[in-house]
């Protein structure tokens, strides 16, 4: 084991980085709540989701601050420097990316979301969930099998994800006969799996940090 990793775990460390995550993923959590809702809302509920969502995203922002900040002002830090930074990176383009598919909702004034994109939003919700799972285990590494567990689940998450994307697609191009709305959709389904793809890069760090305390 590298000293300064000996140094990392024998010293007292701050304890608020656990706690700025958690906070993170409670507003992700609610903020994918509502973009799941979107589908199934009139246009006045559609913009009050939008709306709550990106006071959300402005929440996390806020949290991501402070994050880059007790990063700067502490000394030793329970992990990584460069993961804690990576995570709260990585934590914030998800709610990015759910902000910026509900306001494309409601800029683009979507009536009707197809199957597949509904099933999107749902999967987003499913890693949202257990990323928060996986979060709450940094506090104990002795919880190392459980966020095993929780990576796996994430990456199924995002196969599955992928798979969704690809037929929403093939069934948009073959079915949409509207150039204007086929436009609209492809731009939702995009930034839907994106932030698919950005659940799995949190994963990937917090596999990253899985590692280096193994």
């Amino acid at each position: 084991m590298k000293i300064d990793r000996i140094i990392q775990i024998l010293l007292p460390h701050d304890e608020k980085f656990y706690s700025l995550f958690e906070e993170m993923t409670r507003l992700l959590q609610k903020a994918s709540i509502a973009l799941k809702k979107i589908p199934d809302s009139d246009p006045v509920q559609t913009q009050s989701l939008a709306d709550e969502i990106e006071d959300l995203e402005h929440q996390a922002d806020e949290v991501t601050h402070r994050v880059f900040a007790e990063l700067n002002a502490t000394f030793v830090t329970p992990f990584d420097r460069e993961d804690i930074h990576e995570l709260a990176s990585s934590l914030d383009d998800v709610m990015d990316y759910i902000n910026g598919c509900s306001s494309r909702f409601v800029l683009y004034n979507v009536r009707v979301a197809p199957q597949y994109m509904r099933k999107l939003m749902e999967i987003i919700q499913l890693q949202v969930e257990t990323v928060g799972k996986g979060i709450t285990y940094l506090r104990d590494f002795k919880n190392t099998g459980m966020l095993e567990e929780v990576l796996k689940k994430v990456n199924e998450y995002e196969n599955e994800a992928d798979t969704v994307f690809n037929l929403a697609i093939a069934d948009l191009f073959e079915n949409e006969k509207n150039a204007i709305e086929l436009i609209k959709l492809k731009e939702i389904y995009i930034g839907l799996e994106t932030a698919t793809d950005r659940c799995e890069d949190v994963a990937n760090v917090l596999e990253s940090i899985l590692v280096k305390h193994a």
